[in-house]
């Protein structure tokens, strides 16, 4: 099947872009190019390949991934800090994305609104690709789903269970991933912080295409039973950092412990893994928890054998890889 399927030109701005077959092809690929990293064999499918990385939010995942994921195969990629240029200020990014598309073969984009990726799109003539707006966060999921396949070697009748800030990019884009993957999908959060109607909507037709369930949960203990993965967030996005009395008061409940993880049934059976898209506030050691401690999930948690949070954190640049192989190259 991933033979017959050609990304060429293609951007990526939300999950719902790719079909289902899609994004399976996508994770084919990214477990490929793992394989030939670990060889230690470097490639060339990127060559005469120029990428700009147009971040408008602080990164260190995204951006170290694309900077080592073109690298590897004989690209280059170009960070540009929209901060320090014209981008959206005294040029519009309208006129910045076609400038940029003279330039470069495709933009990473990482910012705010979503609305200025679209721009990007529609408007530089080169593949774009979503590494973070407020709205979905893609090149994560693919993450996700792919460190999920490679712990249990298949996704099928899997359950993942999300909690904590339930409407929140990191959120909504793993509920299209596991509806599209054929994995059921529930989204613990207090009602304040429910996912939108239509996002839910979208992801229950997916799962109804391919044999999952979707679900809306505000009880942590009920939600958790029988799920394989336990996955959080901070609880306060980037931008967001003036609601975190509110915020930390609504998730106090919601906070990712052993005792969850053992309410699920599957932890003596080493059947759940507990994931992370970092950074994550799990003890004593940043400006934002030395006075207060863990917040979204304990130590004990994180630093747990079934802790994949540092596998994900690596597969974050084989899925950004095969992005960009398979849409500047259509190689796959």
């Amino acid at each position: 099947m991933s033979n017959k399927i050609n990304l060429t030109g293609r951007s990526l701005l939300s999950l719902d872009d790719l079909a289902d077959a899609e994004l399976l092809h996508l994770l084919d690929l990214s477990a490929r190019l793992k394989r030939k990293k670990q060889r230690h064999f470097r490639g060339r499918l990127l060559l005469n390949k120029n990428i700009a990385l147009v971040f408008e939010k602080a990164s260190t995942r995204t951006r170290c991934a694309a900077v080592i994921a073109a690298a590897d195969e004989a690209g280059v990629a170009e960070y540009i800090e929209s901060g320090n240029t014209h981008f959206g200020k005294k040029e519009s990014i309208k006129d910045s994305a076609r400038v940029l598309g003279r330039m470069f073969d495709g933009i990473l984009f990482r910012g705010f609104k979503h609305s200025t990726v679209e721009t990007l799109a529609r408007h530089s003539g080169i593949p774009v690709w979503n590494g973070l707006t407020d709205e979905d966060h893609p090149t994560q999921a693919m993450a996700d789903i792919m460190t999920i396949r490679e712990h249990f070697g298949a996704l099928k009748g899997l359950k993942v269970v999300y909690i904590g800030d339930g409407r929140n990019n990191v959120a909504l884009s793993l509920m299209t991933a596991c509806a599209k993957a054929g994995i059921n999908f529930v989204d613990c959060a207090p009602p304040e912080l429910n996912p939108p109607e239509h996002r839910v909507a979208r992801a229950l037709e997916a799962a109804g295409r391919n044999g999952s369930t979707i679900a809306v949960s505000a009880d942590p203990g009920e939600a958790v039973r029988g799920a394989n993965v336990i996955y959080t967030d901070v609880w306060t996005s980037m931008g967001e950092e003036a609601m975190f009395a509110e915020r930390a008061r609504l998730l106090r409940p919601y906070q990712v412990n052993r005792e969850l993880v053992a309410r699920t049934g599957n932890l003596e059976n080493r059947r759940v893994i507990f994931l992370h898209c970092l950074p994550a506030f799990h003890n004593n050691e940043t400006a934002v928890t030395k006075d207060i401690g863990a917040l979204e999930v304990t130590d004990e948690v994180f630093e747990a054998p079934y802790s994949k949070v540092f596998d994900l954190a690596e597969n974050r640049m084989h899925t950004i890889k095969a992005l960009m192989v398979a849409t500047l190259t259509g190689k796959g």
